[in-house]
């Protein structure tokens, strides 16, 4: 019998791998592995009868030991006396069930493999303290707790709807634009599928390429050939992220009124270093601070909360101290309810410093606590703009995209709506986690977001919409 790269070739040694390339090239490893019958194994949980095993491996036929000597194949007495419960999950390969008693490090001892070829098997919780209190009794040592318990907090990836398109050429995007603005008329449906299909990163390199081309600014053409919502859609999908944020706070600010609503949004679920770019950029281009249009227009605790959260200063650590946090719900409790007024400094520390790892982790603690969630405690102790600031920044904390579910469905919600709203929170979240949100939104109102828009929009606006949307849940 003969084995690849053995002997080794004359030259060298390791041996080159198989294939083309130095890591083994398209012939390593092969390219379609046949499946083991592992894909479905999560499933088979509670499907076995304890008697049907009987009798297929005996425990006594397994090799023992006396207990203290190491580096030999042995099966705890507890788990032989487990290994065929109810609790055990085997994996059925053809006609044949397969076992493995696992790698357990207890007081320096590793059990080792009884059983030769592929194994599985899945112990439940229940079966663990089972298999532990099996083990001889030896002398224990108690170290010192440590005051600091850590948990670690697990962060999901993003899952927008618009992603960098395949085959990506701009010269032929800019040439699709030019076509669909060019002479009478305008081709709507041509724009819409050009620039609904393509990232944010693609559509500033489409821009260059225009000007590039055809001696023109791409953005003055689509002002002067689209009008309504679906310009403004357009022109957003336009703007870098940072810069369609920046544009946004300005018009949140400026003129009669001001839409808290707006600044709360943007600043309680944009990143530390997307909030430090809307700083600088908002400074480049208006001349004056986002810190400083913050406090001409708000004013009092509200004004504090957004402050704060324009510093882009906010912990971005994962793990969780749980005596800080069951200090912090403790403070925060002695704070709001457990006094006459509420101190809305504190609340403004907790919640604008902390990690998001660690607030989730103090409002689980809160509750359990208290017996009261903490929006409720929040809606109790504080009103007006401040409230729903400190109420979004909760939401936003705890679930995003729930939070921007929510908002989408009040931009719909009655008589009329709020396009703006509705514009800048499928734009913004497109390349995001407008997937979370689609789902959110179907699990809380029983209705798919691409529904409620088809339903509540219309024409060349609706389209485009949809298109970022993504499709129907």
């Amino acid at each position: 019998m003969s084995y690849p790269g053995y002997p080794p070739p004359p030259g060298g040694y390791p041996p080159a791998a198989p294939g083309g390339g130095a890591w083994g090239g398209a012939a390593y490893p092969p390219p379609s592995v046949p499946p083991i019958g592992l894909d479905n194994v999560a499933n088979y949980a509670g499907q076995f009868n304890p008697d049907y095993l009987s009798g297929m491996v005996s425990p006594a036929l397994l090799p023992r030991r006396p207990w203290g000597q190491r580096n030999q194949n042995y099966w705890p007495p507890g788990l032989q006396s487990c290994l065929f419960s109810p609790g055990l999950i085997l994996a059925h390969f053809g006609e044949r069930f397969m076992v493995a008693e696992p790698r357990i490090h207890r007081h320096g001892y590793m059990a080792q493999p009884a059983s030769t070829g592929v194994v599985v098997m899945c112990l439940m919780p229940i079966f663990r303290q089972s298999l532990l209190s099996s083990f001889p009794s030896t002398p224990t040592c108690s170290p010192t707790p440590s005051p600091r318990k850590t948990v670690h907090w697990e962060t999901f990836g993003n899952r927008g709807t618009i992603t960098d398109a395949s085959g990506f050429d701009p010269l032929r995007d800019a040439e699709v634009l030019r076509k669909a603005m060019k002479g009478f008329g305008t081709d709507e449906q041509a724009i819409i599928d050009c620039l609904g299909s393509r990232s944010n990163k693609q559509r500033q390199q489409i821009i260059l390429s225009f000007k590039t081309a055809y001696g023109k600014d791409l953005i003055k053409d689509l002002k002067s050939e689209l009008s309504g919502n679906f310009e403004k859609t357009i022109l957003a999908l336009m703007k870098t992220p940072v810069l369609f944020d920046v544009y946004e706070i300005k018009e949140a600010i400026k003129g009669v009124g001001t839409d808290e609503a707006c600044l709360i949004e943007i600043l309680a679920s944009r990143s530390n270093e997307h909030i430090r770019e809307l700083n600088r950029a908002y400074k480049a281009e208006f001349k004056k601070t986002l810190e400083e249009a913050i406090r001409s227009d708000t004013s009092g605790h509200f004004q504090r909360l957004l402050i704060s959260l324009s510093q882009g200063n906010r912990d971005e650590s994962t793990n969780v101290d749980m005596t800080l946090v069951q200090r912090d719900a403790q403070e925060l409790y002695a704070a709001g309810e457990n006094r006459l007024g509420t101190d809305e400094s504190k609340f403004n520390a907790v919640l604008c410093s902390r990690s998001r790892a660690h607030l989730v982790a103090v409002f689980n603690e809160y509750q359990r606590m208290t017996g009261r969630d903490i929006e409720k405690s929040i809606c109790q102790e504080m009103s007006g703009d401040l409230e729903q600031g400190m109420l979004a920044v909760v939401k936003c904390l705890k679930n995003t995209p729930a939070f921007f579910a929510e908002r989408l469905n009040k931009a719909m919600r009655g008589a009329g709506t709020k396009d703006r709203t509705l514009i800048r929170i499928m734009v913004s979240r497109s390349e995001t986690d407008l997937l979370d949100i689609r789902s959110e939104y179907k699990r809380m109102y029983g209705k798919s977001l691409y529904h409620d828009i088809s339903g509540d929009t219309s024409g060349d606006y609706r389209k485009i919409l949809l298109k970022i949307c993504g499709g129907n849940d």
